[in-house]
């Protein structure tokens, strides 16, 4: 082994070509809260949780449908990279952006040896003013868990897409879990380890933080906030354990949401500044 004597000559010495080489993708995992069409102008409109995905134009897996992603260039860091795929391939910007996870299994996709930094996104639909890319699409997220295997189904108008997740723990210490995907008809890449990850995390930050109102509007109902942890959570909350645990995380104001054939019910913010989608 060579021997150097400072700094310096190792690097004028120094080639780069003597490693192999592999490349870094963000994937991004973008999820949604919006209202479900209804016949019933009486009751209160059923929310669902959607996650948008991209449909590729190109080899490896073209024409299949995958999370929005691209390759970090060789002058960006991760984070601004994601913030600029986000933009040029969804149209969004300036909202809840996160880093998740990041995938390295050896053979996750068939081009080259290429890691993916993923990222997971929260927005309310309402929200997004600009026109999302023609090869995106929002599809309403739906799963099912018996022991610890979870079953997907994504739909959207034309569409519907399955998977299955196998989680394996991994960390008994800590409750940390590995997911295996057992079934998969439609994702491209490892996208659907992506999604569980992303799912997960969202369920167990809205536990702790206040990360949910990243996919409500500035004003809602009780009611309405309500619907939102229990379509992320895939569980019912009873009123009094719901009410303890958003009790110091809004406030009532003086307007009251009307219309629809419903009493006027009083509207609520978050009590705090919104979060900042800042990395």
């Amino acid at each position: 082994m060579t021997e150097y004597k400072s700094e310096q000559e190792f690097l004028a010495n120094y080639n780069s070509d003597e490693f192999e080489k592999l490349s870094m993708t963000t994937d991004i995992c973008i999820f949604s809260v919006s209202n479900k069409a209804t016949d019933n102008y009486r009751k209160l409109g059923e929310k669902k949780l959607s996650v948008l995905l991209a449909k590729r134009t190109t080899y490896p897996f073209i024409d299949m449908w995958c999370l929005p992603g691209g390759f970090v260039e060789i002058t960006e860091s991760i984070d601004d990279a994601a913030k600029r795929i986000l933009r040029d391939e969804t149209n969004l910007e300036n909202i809840y952006l996160e880093q998740l996870y990041t995938f390295g299994e050896v053979n996750r996709d068939p081009r080259m040896r290429i890691i993916s930094a993923s990222y997971v996104a929260l927005i309310d639909q309402a929200d997004i003013k600009e026109e999302l890319a023609d090869n995106t699409d929002w599809f309403e997220l739906n799963y099912e868990a018996e022991g610890n295997l979870i079953s997907f189904k994504l739909t959207n108008d034309h569409e519907c897409i399955s998977f299955k997740v196998k989680k394996h723990l991994k960390c008994g210490t800590s409750d940390r879990y590995e997911y295996e995907v057992i079934e998969n008809t439609a994702l491209a890449f490892d996208h659907a380890k992506v999604i569980m990850t992303g799912l997960e995390r969202i369920k167990n930050k809205c536990e702790y933080t206040d990360i949910i109102f990243n996919m409500m509007p500035k004003y809602f109902t009780l009611g309405e906030l309500q619907q939102v942890y229990e379509v992320v959570l895939n569980k019912k909350l009873l009123d009094p354990a719901f009410r303890r645990i958003i009790a110091s995380k809004v406030e009532k104001t003086d307007k009251k949401k009307t219309g629809g054939g419903h009493r006027p019910s009083a509207l609520f913010k978050h009590n705090k500044e919104r979060l900042s989608c800042d990395l």
